[in-house]
């Protein structure tokens, strides 16, 4: 520990000279003590550390003969100090975390509440369920309007736009002001229409948009549709179907379809495998190049989600200008998680490269695939045959005996025509045509019946059926190996001590401490390797620290 900068020093600490202590443990102490200034100064040639004192600025021949010579010196910094303060002043919430909708309900309703009593805010992971299951989770979390901030998701769903149209209608009728917008490769009439719903001008001039969008998407040119005003050709069908009035569309072209946009790296579910460290910074760049080419009158932002599971990473993300960050796949394996025993406990046992990209059900068609756990389960191969065979034949007769059998014996559990059966009585209540259409076309026909697997198989993980464990589709990104690497050891490496509000506050604490301890390093302060390990620590841990 020793001081680094061979220029001579130009500040000098005055203070109580026996409140100085030197050494490894009196660093880590320090540091961690995130709520307390940190004052590095020299004690008999070698750097000591105290939180108190007064820190003097100036010409080396002027300060030279007052006080002792200051190394270095960082303020506090405090987890709610993280992100963009805007952000967390316009979503209510005291810190800039928020946790990303899991689908199928896997996000739930008490993940949500979690979340928001503790100062963060949750999306409910509505993509994946019936209109009904929807309409309960917003009766549930509406029941508690204004003692927590939450929100829920809309999920693209190119092979369902009914489903999609009928959630925003179900969104508008019961105040749902905030929702997350997943999966989106383009902007849909649903979406625009939510955002623009209600929009109106105040008497000072000020235009005021009720219905916020959060945009998860992991592509420039995606992104830069949600950093721009929704599209007049849309906006013009709105008006024609009697939607929205001609003043909304007036007012619309000067609001962003999305105010913030999650840039989604390399994360769980729907993703483009994106490395964070080039794709936030083109994000930045896309969000100023808007903000010039759109004069709004309100600030666009940035946030980040996939990877985020150490206090590392979310130092990081936070020290590259993310507004937020945005947690999903660690979230899974909390006890707030709608999902199985078993489930939690593969996800706990999962290391970084326990993870592979499989088809995705509600783009199978597409090619779009998804990620998700290999560990304890082969549903990523199954469902890579599945897609494999689909490109390959036009009819399912047409595909090799052997290669049926297979299908038939270890996926489907049955004859193709027996789920088939089952595929038809699904759509037979949500969408008829579809039927029509699959019995004109064997091909679309066979599309269905894989669509059928890969959607159950996420059914079967979630309620942990034991008949099916080697086709749980469990979504998740490599993040969560980096978690279990971080906890191993610790209280959270069992998963019935995992809960959200106790990961988030872990990760947004040991990034301030990992922060601080990067500041010291600028000035040239060598920070003992001791002092920068953040291992997870309880709640009322963790507040102790956080005491100025």
């Amino acid at each position: 520990m020793t001081q680094q900068n061979g220029a001579q020093p130009l500040r000098r600490w005055l203070g109580n000279r026996k409140a100085l202590r030197a050494g490894t443990t009196a660093f880590k102490e320090a540091i961690a003590n995130v709520g307390q200034p940190i004052f590095v100064v020299a004690q008999n040639g070698e750097p000591a550390v105290t939180h108190s004192g007064t820190m003097m600025w100036g010409d080396p021949l002027e300060t030279a003969d007052a006080g002792e010579t200051l190394y270095g010196f960082v303020p506090p910094l405090l987890p709610s100090d993280l992100g963009d303060a805007a952000f967390k002043q316009d979503m209510a919430i005291r810190y800039a975390y928020v946790l990303g909708a899991m689908a199928n309900g896997i996000t739930s309703v008490e993940m949500v509440e979690a979340a928001g009593r503790a100062g963060m805010i949750g999306f409910f992971g509505a993509g994946g369920l019936s209109i009904r299951q929807v309409e309960k989770a917003v009766d549930r979390l509406s029941a508690n309007q204004g003692a927590f901030p939450y929100g829920f998701n809309l999920i693209h769903s190119p092979h369902d736009p009914q489903l999609e149209s009928a959630v925003v209608d179900l969104y508008l009728q019961h105040g749902i002001r905030l929702i997350e917008a997943s999966a989106y490769m383009a902007l849909t009439l649903p979406l625009v229409y939510f955002r623009v719903k209600g929009i109106h001008q105040q008497p000072d001039g000020r235009v005021v948009c009720p219905n916020r969008v959060v945009a998860k998407v992991s592509r420039v040119e995606v992104a830069s549709r949600f950093f721009a005003p929704p599209p007049l050709k849309m906006i013009t069908e709105l008006v024609r179907q009697g939607k929205i009035t001609e003043m909304e569309a007036k007012l619309s072209e000067q609001i962003p379809m999305a105010q913030e946009i999650t840039a989604e790296a390399d994360s769980g579910g729907h993703t483009d495998n994106r490395p964070a460290l080039t794709m936030l910074p083109s994000f930045l760049t896309l969000r100023d190049e808007s903000v010039r080419q759109y004069q709004f009158p309100m600030p666009l932002r940035v946030g980040l989600g996939g990877g985020i599971a150490t206090p590392e990473a979310t130092a990081a993300a936070f020290a590259m200008g993310a507004a937020y960050v945005l947690t999903g796949s660690i979230n899974q394996s909390c006890k707030e998680a709608d999902t199985s025993d078993a489930v939690r406990t593969l996800l706990a046992q999962a290391a970084q490269a326990d993870v592979a990209m499989a088809p995705a059900a509600d783009m199978f068609e597409m090619g779009v695939k998804v990620q998700v756990l290999k560990r304890g389960t082969m549903f990523a191969m199954r469902a890579a045959k599945l897609y494999e065979f689909y490109r390959s034949y036009e009819d399912y007769r047409q595909i090799p005996e052997q290669a049926r059998t297979m299908i038939e014996r270890d996926m489907l559990q049955g004859s193709f025509d027996a789920a088939w059966e089952q595929t038809r009585k699904f759509f037979a209540e949500r969408d008829p045509a579809q039927i029509q259409r699959a019995e004109q076309e064997p091909k679309y026909k066979m599309a269905l019946v894989f669509r059928s697997y890969l959607g159950q198989s996420s059914r079967w993980a979630k309620i942990g059926d034991p008949n099916r464990k080697m086709d749980y589709q469990i979504w998740c990104g490599p993040s969560m190996g980096a978690f279990n690497a971080w906890v191993k050891g610790t209280f959270l490496e069992k998963t019935e001590n995992r809960l959200v509000a106790t990961i988030g506050l872990n990760l947004l604490y040991g990034a301030t401490g990992l922060i601080r301890c990067s500041w010291l390093r600028y000035q040239g302060v060598a920070v003992p390797p001791q002092a920068a390990v953040f291992r997870p620590m309880t709640i009322a841990e963790i507040e102790q620290r956080l005491r100025c």
